[in-house]
């Protein structure tokens, strides 16, 4: 069998395709950014023409840069942003409208009313979810509610909904010549559609909802060797391969990362900042704000499940510092502009752009910049826009805690994703949680995880303990500051917290 494995990598802002080795060693890179569409306050869409488009590049690209061919690889694997997503005609394979994004909050009514029906917690005994806009469930009625096209295409039997996995694979294995519709127990998952008993689609959610079962795709295990279908030989790999692993994008970064133990966790550090548990094969409902959801599922096995913290703005707010603000040229500028200064200078900044995710789940909210002085400069805010992902990780580590009454003792976390290569954030990292901050020698562990799951679908790896044996640490950062710093910091943070609420 031919050693090597490629992942699509389909993010919030960019498509990405990687080939690895049977050592777990990226071959190849190629990425594409897409539009981020803001139409109105609150409101995130994405183009799916562009993405399938951008995701035939890459592959194409991928391929070339690496010197190989489509049937050089074993298997492809799919990771994508979770929660986002789209309608799309069966018949033509043409999306009625643009997706909508995990980040969007245009489903704010519908959750408020579903919340005074019910309770923010109506549906997190079957789904392990909060009623909240962030999942694709409420998404999904609004594009019904207020798209004339798409609920004609509903009462058609001819519009398919999913999210972007769904959309990805069922181009690749044909389209309108015979796609797949298709998705994962993880993409599944953040819907606030399936239950995490069964694994199946919530027939009565789905009643309260108004969403038919039919337009839905068929929900299969994350590592399946025929569940994804075949790459469609006049497709951009121009062979024949099996799709054989699929996984959300923080599913994948807990599989690169290798945390398949009971115990272990992640923290991801991209558009946004995600923290998985891994809880085992106990479903483990939250009581203090984290989602409960399935880690991963082999075909035949008992799936695994985690519990995660979600924060919507982390990488994502570095580019608003660029992009809105004019304050650096390029993301990794902040780090220097940061170390003009000693600290933040008592500045903080809470990016509830579209409300506050776990553990809080405040769609009232809205971002603050809070703590200014006359002597605050633009060092200083760029220090607190960094220190907002490591304050907003440590409140997701101390729900974690409070999970577990104490009976946790939380030294190290892995951790991932392109802002790991920030030392100063790091650092801050290790010193404000007071646990050891460890990055793998393969950062890229969400496309990398992909891989591993396609790779293990068709027998390239052996099983998880030979995926265990190739992770390797690149960097350890370590406690340095003491109680009283990080008391002082964690009460100013959680003071610029509560600025941000009942502001929608």
């Amino acid at each position: 069998m031919t050693p090597y494995v490629g992942a699509v990598d389909q993010g919030t802002t960019s498509t990405r395709f990687m080939i690895f080795d049977i050592r777990g060693r990226i071959i190849s890179i190629a990425k594409k950014e897409h539009d981020q569409i803001c139409t109105r306050p609150g409101w995130v869409e994405h183009d799916p023409i562009q993405i399938w488009t951008h995701t035939k590049a890459v592959i194409e690209e991928g391929l070339a840069g690496a010197c190989l061919e489509g049937k050089d690889l074993a298997a492809v694997g799919v990771t994508n942003q979770r929660e986002t997503v789209l309608a799309w005609d069966k018949i033509t394979g043409q999306p009625y409208a643009n997706a909508v994004v995990w980040q969007c909050t245009r489903s704010d009514q519908i959750c408020a009313e579903l919340i005074q029906e019910g309770g923010q917690d109506r549906f997190r005994q079957k789904t392990g979810l909060p009623v909240a806009t962030y999942f694709s469930g409420p998404k999904i009625k609004w594009l019904m509610d207020n798209i004339p096209d798409i609920k004609a295409g509903v009462e058609k039997g001819r519009a398919l909904f999913g999210t972007m996995d769904a959309w990805l694979i069922w181009n690749l294995t044909g389209g309108p010549g015979g796609g797949r519709h298709v998705t994962d127990v993880t993409n599944a998952s953040r819907t606030l559609l399936m239950n995490l008993e069964t694994l199946e689609w919530d027939k009565d959610i789905l009643s309260v909802l108004g969403i038919p079962s039919q337009a839905l795709p068929a929900i299969v295990p994350s590592v399946d060797p025929k569940g994804f279908g075949m790459t469609r030989a006049d497709g951009p790999f121009r062979a024949v391969l099996p799709i054989g692993g699929v996984l959300g994008d923080q599913q994948a970064a807990l599989f690169g990362q290798t945390c398949f133990e009971a115990g272990e966790a992640k923290n991801t550090y991209g558009t946004g900042c995600f923290l998985l548990f891994n809880t085992g094969e106990a479903i483990q409902f939250s009581r203090h704000g984290l989602l409960t959801t399935p880690a991963y599922q082999i075909l035949g096995q008992r799936p695994c499940y985690a519990l995660e913290g979600s924060i919507a703005y982390a990488g994502a707010l570095v580019q608003w510092m660029r992009d809105n603000l004019g304050l650096i040229q390029k993301a990794p500028d902040i780090e220097a502009l940061a170390e003009t200064v000693a600290d933040n200078g008592d500045v903080y900044c809470v990016p509830a752009f579209s409300g506050l995710f776990a553990p809080y789940w405040r769609s009232d909210a809205r971002g603050v910049i809070a703590g200014l002085t006359q002597f605050a400069g633009k060092g200083h805010l760029a220090r607190a826009v960094l220190e907002a992902t490591a304050f907003q990780t440590k409140d997701i580590v101390e729900a974690v805690k409070k999970e577990f009454q104490g009976g946790l003792d939380f030294k190290s976390l892995k951790v991932d994703g392109g802002m790991t290569e920030n030392r100063l954030l790091m650092q801050f990292q290790a010193d404000i949680l007071n646990a050891a901050v460890i990055r793998p020698e393969i950062s890229e562990t969400t496309a990398l995880g992909a891989a591993y799951a396609a790779g293990l679908a068709v027998g390239l790896w052996s099983g998880l303990e030979e995926l265990k044996r190739n992770w390797a640490v690149h960097s350890t950062y370590l406690p340095q500051k003491d109680r009283a710093w990080r008391e002082n910091l964690s009460a100013g943070w959680e003071k610029a917290v509560q600025r941000t609420l009942n502001w929608k």
